[in-house]
C-alpha cells in the first residue's frame, strides 16, 4: 500500500489556475502497479473524479472537466499535479489523490460499474476560490 499526501494554495482568485501536488511514498509512480487519479469533494456534492496519470506518463479526463483540467508529473520527485485554469467559486473543493492498484483510464465508470475494489487515498486538501 502506497502513501499519499496533497499540497496546494488553499486559496485561488476566480479566473486564475489551480494548482494541487501530491507527493508519492512506498511505490514509484512510474511503474505499472498503480494509476494515479485525481477526486474532488465539493461543499454538499459527492466525489467527483477528475482524471487519472497511468505509469507511463499517459493522461486520461473527465469529459465535464477534460477543456480545463491537466495532469503531469515529476518523476524525479515521486510527485503528480493537476492544474484546473479559469477556476470560479464551483471549483471550490478538498482534492484527493488517490493510487488505484488495477489502472482504471475511468473511474467514474469503474464505480458505476462495480469493477472498482479498492483506493489508496490522500488525506485531502482544501482548496477555495474566492476574490
Amino acid at each position: 500500500q502506497v502513501q499519499l499526501q496533497e499540497s496546494g494554495p488553499g486559496l485561488v482568485k476566480p479566473s486564475q489556475t489551480l494548482s494541487v501536488t501530491c507527493t508519492v511514498s512506498g511505490g514509484s509512480i512510474t511503474t505499472s502497479d498503480y494509476a494515479w487519479n485525481w477526486i474532488r469533494q465539493s461543499p454538499g456534492k459527492g466525489l467527483e473524479w477528475m482524471g487519472v496519470i497511468a505509469y507511463d506518463g499517459s493522461t486520461y479526463y473527465s469529459a465535464s472537466l477534460k477543456s480545463r483540467a491537466s495532469i503531469s508529473r515529476d518523476t524525479s520527485k515521486n510527485q503528480f499535479s493537476l492544474q484546473v485554469t479559469s477556476v470560479t467559486p464551483e471549483d471550490t473543493a478538498v482534492y484527493y489523490c488517490a493510487a488505484d492498484p488495477q489502472s482504471h483510464i475511468d473511474l467514474a465508470l469503474a464505480v458505476r460499474i462495480g469493477t472498482l475494489k479498492r483506493l489508496d487515498w490522500g488525506q485531502g486538501t482544501q482548496v477555495t476560490v474566492s476574490s
